[in-house]
């Protein structure tokens, strides 16, 4: 793996934040974060290091060749970072998310426009089999999207087990960790278990994470080896259904919510509106702003992201 410099590292640190502000938002996911930086491949390339062999090196070449090989000083920028930011940032998020829904979720549907343009770039050949594949990508996430929460359970087990499923929803650019956690009942625990710093709930969540990563980076490793195009061509159709899930101006639907979670917190079905038919004040100028920002966001860390040079 390549050295890093200082500078390099700290801005590897900044995105890990990025991946953090984005994963807390049901809708957005840290992997298309992660693809828009330059790091993606990387961070699969370097999950995949972390096996047996490593462990080998590990009691044969001692614990520098080990860091080496698992590409060490990557990590901890960037989960540094990305802790950084889940801890810091969640009380904002949230926040934003409950007072002005509309202007976040705008912020974030101009993201990820621009981040299916510049993903979609990385097709190589547009043939059949990519074409089928974005048409794919985006019918299974408009399916997710649409989706309403179905389940809350607090049992440790399932705390662990829904770290191990979102994790591997967290880095598919497209396809949000926050809201599969959303449809298994767990989104609102696990973000008070952040807020609280619940070592418990952080515990078993985090260790239901490092499983499901570990386990579903081997599948990406070999389909961006194997078939690159058809799955960057898939993961901009999960960006594309995505759009459903956060466009901005929503009306609540049906006489009551259809989950109330132990702290009060209740979960209404939605349906999405035109802003004119939105019970309140639409914010569409601020909204566009909103979205602008979003997409000229995505733009710049696109234009500073390093070339990646996968192994």
């Amino acid at each position: 793996m390549k050295e890093r410099k200082i500078g390099d590292s700290l801005l590897l640190g900044l995105k890990g934040m990025a991946m953090g502000a984005a994963d807390i938002v049901p809708g957005v996911s840290g992997g298309t974060i992660a693809f828009i930086t330059g790091i993606y491949e990387e961070l699969i390339t370097s999950l995949n290091n972390i096996n047996f062999r490593a462990i080998m090196i590990l009691r044969k070449d001692g614990l520098k060749s080990f860091w080496n090989h698992i590409n060490g000083n990557f990590f901890i920028f960037l989960l540094a970072g990305i802790a950084i930011s889940l801890v810091s940032l969640v009380r904002i998020v949230t926040y934003l998310l409950e007072n002005e829904p509309v202007l976040i979720w705008s912020f974030f549907f101009g993201l990820i426009i621009a981040s299916i343009v510049l993903i979609g770039k990385r097709v190589n050949y547009w043939r059949l089999t990519t074409i089928v594949a974005i048409l794919v990508g985006t019918v299974v996430a408009l399916w997710i999207s649409s989706i309403q929460t179905i389940a809350n359970v607090d049992a440790n087990w399932y705390i662990f087990l829904s770290g191990a499923i979102a994790i591997c929803a967290m880095i598919l650019p497209g396809i949000s960790g926050s809201f599969i956690l959303l449809l298994m009942g767990s989104y609102h625990m696990i973000l008070n278990g952040l807020k609280n710093l619940d070592l418990l709930v952080i515990g078993l969540f985090g260790s239901g994470c490092v499983v499901g990563l570990i386990s579903f980076s081997r599948l990406l490793k070999y389909l961006f080896n194997k078939f690159h195009d058809q799955t960057v061509a898939l993961l901009t159709g999960f960006m594309i259904g995505s759009l459903y899930k956060v466009w901005p101006w929503k009306i609540r639907v049906g006489d009551a919510p259809i989950n109330i979670h132990s702290d009060g917190k209740e979960d209404w079905m939605t349906a999405n509106v035109m802003p004119g038919n939105l019970d309140g004040d639409p914010q569409l100028g601020l909204a566009i702003f909103c979205a602008i920002l979003g997409l000229g966001l995505i733009v710049i860390l696109h234009r500073f992201a390093p070339k990646e040079v996968v192994n």
